[in-house]
């Protein structure tokens, strides 16, 4: 497939959830519950089967992995510093903040395989072990604080965290779960991906983004630009191995997670603002990736 139509399917997913929502019997309230079931079950299997079932060889990728860290904090930093802005909207910017530094996991991984094999994979999967944890408490962070909800028991109830950090855990201590358990944990956290996309799709309302069009703008351009350029930097000042640095770039230039409208939505944030974003980093990222590893492979 090429690289231009990678996130095609994310997006016609997308279009089905809010086709499906808008116009069957299917509405509103059937993809509430869908929502509940991604993000209290889907995800975090998904998360920890991905980190549990790859190899991270932290020894080798111990600067590929900061440098990723680096990425990520980055894009926290350029995110939070957005709600300095005279005229910021308050909830818009704790809901949609998350957006400017999370990836969607599941497509790194598919696309780390194509550029990189099974070698691409496993730095992925450092990559997500390390930051995904880091991700999911930079966006709960301001959800929390403009909520009102105790930062700590959001944290440590939050079932992406968990999934990761269990994950994460079991990997490091060799844990090898029976053929029938795996396989299990493996087919549900399928579903994760079609079913969350799906319901960004039922949640979307694209004028929604009228709500604070300057905001979106700017998360996206971190998000998309930014963060990019950053990595693209980072990896040849760095001297990372060829792979490592395409790896990275790619990491840095993903669209974002699809989560991040569960997470804004399960915690009372503005999820149809998030929805938006989450489509147009879909497809802004169908354009914008191909263009940065074009980038990066010119000037090598």
């Amino acid at each position: 497939m090429p690289d231009v139509l990678l996130l095609l399917p994310d997006a016609l997913l997308i279009l089905a959830g809010f086709l499906i929502c808008r116009y069957t019997a299917l509405d509103r309230p059937i993809w509430e519950a869908a929502e509940k079931l991604v993000y209290y079950l889907l995800f975090p299997v998904l998360l920890f089967n991905s980190i549990v079932r790859t190899p991270l060889q932290p020894a080798e990728t111990l600067s590929l992995g900061g440098a990723g860290m680096a990425v990520v904090l980055l894009g926290m930093g350029l995110a939070y510093a957005l709600r300095a802005w005279p005229g910021v909207d308050a909830r818009a910017h704790a809901s949609g903040a998350q957006v400017a530094f999370r990836f969607n996991s599941y497509v790194a991984l598919a696309l780390a395989e194509r550029l990189q094999g099974a070698q691409g994979v496993a730095w992925v999967a450092l990559l997500v072990a390390l930051c995904v944890p880091l991700c999911n408490v930079g966006a709960v962070l301001p959800l929390a604080r403009h909520g009102g909800h105790g930062l700590i028991r959001e944290l440590a109830r939050n079932p992406l965290i968990l999934g990761t950090l269990a994950g994460l855990a079991a990997n490091l201590a060799g844990l090898r779960l029976p053929e029938p358990a795996a396989l299990t944990l493996h087919r549900i956290g399928l579903a994760a991906l079609p079913l969350g996309l799906m319901a960004v799709g039922a949640g979307l309302r694209l004028g929604a983004l009228r709500d604070a069009p300057g905001l979106a703008t700017a998360l996206l351009a971190i998000r998309h630009a930014a963060l990019p350029l950053f990595a693209l930097g980072l990896g040849r000042w760095l001297d990372l191995p060829d792979g490592q640095q395409l790896v990275l770039l790619m990491f840095a230039a993903l669209p974002t997670a699809s989560s991040c409208y569960v997470l804004a939505a399960r915690m009372g944030g503005h999820a149809a603002f998030v929805a938006g974003l989450v489509t147009l980093s879909t497809l802004v990222g169908m354009l914008s990736l191909p263009v940065w590893l074009g980038l990066w492979q010119g000037l090598r």
